[in-house]
């Protein structure tokens, strides 16, 4: 069988889920919004929770929503044209948010992107990672640990209901998802982490 038959289709798949998964709405928005460079603001992340701190709460908000929408897009868009690839879209676009070129590598912390995804993959999962995320957020307000919370649920979850196709992607998924919330575990340890509706202390 020919070698591009063979990656072809997988590399496709990379490729738009990366493409998809690496634009960054929350500079895209405040900026188009006049609100700055998001990176210079609270933590400089590119997510919404750092877009809310600009004080627009419906930017953070559509934030949230496209930053969810375009993993899951990648994963739809892939199953439809390159079915049997998605898992791949899925992982590319969670690593695009994370890692985007254009910002040199220096993305967002993925917890709405992998939301997008999980939902696109199997939407169980999705609906069990909304509840872990939401409800963790309303009654604590402090988004890393709701973030990190949720993506720990979701290969927790595939487990319970058999998708241990999806397990490893999720566990591997979640990992990054902690790592890249290391200095909220710091602030957490040293009880400075600042809950959703207060100015950050760093």
């Amino acid at each position: 069988m020919p070698t591009e038959i063979i990656w072809g289709p997988p590399s496709w798949a990379l490729l738009i889920g990366y493409l998809l998964g690496s634009i960054p709405f929350g500079i895209i928005l405040t900026r188009a919004a006049g609100a700055g460079d998001l990176r210079s603001i609270g933590s400089g992340n590119i997510g919404a929770t750092n877009v809310l701190r600009t004080g627009r709460k419906g930017l953070a908000a559509a934030t949230l929503l496209l930053d969810l929408l375009k993993g899951a897009a990648a994963v739809l868009i892939v199953r439809h044209w390159l079915p049997g690839e998605e898992v791949l879209a899925a992982a590319a676009a969670f690593i695009g948010h994370c890692y985007p070129i254009w910002l040199r590598f220096r993305g967002g912390k993925g917890v709405a992107t992998l939301m997008g995804v999980v939902v696109a993959l199997y939407w169980p999962l999705g609906l069990v990672y909304a509840v872990v995320w939401l409800g963790l957020l309303a009654t604590l307000r402090i988004s890393a640990v709701a973030g990190m919370a949720a993506a720990i649920s979701a290969p927790l979850a595939a487990a319970v209901m058999g998708r241990f196709d999806l397990v490893l992607l999720l566990i591997a998924l979640a990992l990054i998802v902690v790592w890249k919330h290391g200095a909220n575990i710091e602030r957490l340890m040293a009880g400075t982490e600042p809950r959703i509706g207060r100015k950050p202390r760093d």
